[in-house]
């Protein structure tokens, strides 16, 4: 998928663990790891505001579009 989720380097520089997180969002420890590991098809945006007002960041910290290989290369072709 072309989204990456970064929230674990959130909580490395906020050195919080997993649990206290999903604790101060209002989620289980099992859907914050689904939507930490990539593994979540969607995210709230309810659940993405309380995610940087816990970890005291923005979205754009959180979340970042990285083109697949061959998305890549279709771009490339249309602007030669």
């Amino acid at each position: 998928m072309p989204i990456t989720v970064d929230i674990d380097v959130m909580l490395a520089k906020r050195k919080m663990s997993v649990g206290e997180l999903a604790d101060r969002v209002g989620i289980t420890p099992a859907n914050l790891a689904v939507l930490k590991n990539g593994r979540a098809k969607a995210v709230r945006f309810t659940t993405l505001a309380a995610l940087c007002e816990a970890l005291q960041c923005q979205p754009g910290d959180l979340l970042r579009w990285e083109p697949e290989p061959a998305a890549r290369t279709a771009v490339q072709k249309t602007h030669q």
